[in-house]
C-alpha cells in the first residue's frame, strides 16, 4: 500500500520515501508522487536516489494488483535498493507537467465536443481523444477557437470525491465508454472544471486551464464508424 501524493498536490516533484517490496523489476514505495499508467495517461518518469546519492532510473510506472499499488519499473537487470532502504523519489518534471497540461486539455475537448467519448490517450508531444460523431459535425476551426477560449479564460480546476453509489446514481459523470474509472476504495475522483466539465478522473491536471497554452488540432480523422479521433498539440 502506497501514499498517493500526487492525488492531494499534483505539482509535488519529489518526496522521501522507503522500499516496501520488490515485483520483478519494480519496487513498490510506502509513497510516491509518481502516477501509475492509467485513463490513457501514461505513467511517470524519474529517479529514485540514496542517501549516498546512487540512482535508479524509473522508466516506467505501472499501478499493482491493488488500486494503491505503484510499481515503480527500473531498466531490466537492475540492481535493486533493499527493502527497507530510504530515498528521494524525484519525478522527470517535464514530462509529468506536459501530461498534466494535455489531459487538462482532453477535458475541455470533452466540453467542446458534444459527444460519447470511445477512447483516448496521451504522449509527450500530443494528445487525442475519439468521439461517436459523424465526421461532418467536426469542424477544426470551430474547435481549436473554442479550447484557447477556455484556456485563456483561465478557469480554475479542482478534484474531490464521490462515493461508489453516488456515481452509479450518476451515470453522466463518466464520460469516456471505454474506460472505466478506477474504483475499489468505495469512493471514485473527479475532476472539475466549474461551469465547463465535471467527469470521474484519477489523473493529474493542472490547477487552472491558462497553464495549458495555446493548442492547436493536429488532426481529425476516422478510425472506424464510431469513432472520430481529435487529435490535439500545443500550439507552441
Amino acid at each position: 500500500m502506497s501514499v498517493l501524493l500526487f492525488r492531494d498536490d499534483a505539482y509535488l516533484k519529489a518526496c522521501e520515501a522507503t522500499v516496501v517490496a520488490m515485483r520483478g523489476d519494480a519496487l513498490e514505495l510506502d509513497r510516491t508522487v509518481f502516477f501509475p499508467a492509467g485513463g490513457g495517461q501514461p505513467g511517470d518518469r524519474g529517479v529514485l536516489r540514496l542517501d549516498d546519492g546512487t540512482e535508479f532510473e524509473v522508466i516506467d510506472t505501472r499501478k499493482g494488483e491493488l488500486a494503491d499499488h505503484v510499481l515503480h519499473v527500473l531498466p531490466t537487470g537492475s540492481a535493486p535498493p533493499a527493502v527497507g532502504s530510504k530515498l528521494k523519489a524525484e519525478l522527470e518534471w517535464d514530462l509529468r507537467y506536459r501530461h498534466m497540461r494535455f489531459h487538462t486539455a482532453l477535458h475541455l475537448l470533452c466540453a467542446v465536443v458534444k459527444a460519447p467519448v470511445t477512447g483516448g490517450r496521451i504522449a509527450a508531444d500530443k494528445a487525442h481523444l475519439d468521439f461517436d460523431i459523424e465526421m461532418e459535425k467536426l469542424d477544426r476551426e470551430a474547435i481549436e477557437g473554442a479550447l484557447n477560449g477556455l484556456v485563456s479564460a483561465a478557469h480554475d480546476t479542482s478534484a474531490r470525491w464521490v462515493g461508489d453509489t453516488e456515481l452509479d446514481a450518476r451515470p453522466d459523470l463518466v464520460r469516456t465508454m471505454s474506460v472505466a474509472p478506477p474504483r475499489g476504495e468505495g469512493r471514485v475522483r473527479l475532476l472539475e472544471i466549474p461551469g465547463v466539465d465535471l467527469q470521474a478522473c484519477g489523473g493529474t491536471h493542472v490547477a487552472n486551464t491558462s497553464e495549458i497554452g495555446r493548442l492547436k488540432v493536429a488532426r481529425i480523422r476516422s478510425e472506424g464508424k464510431h469513432n472520430k479521433r481529435v487529435t490535439l498539440a500545443f500550439a507552441q
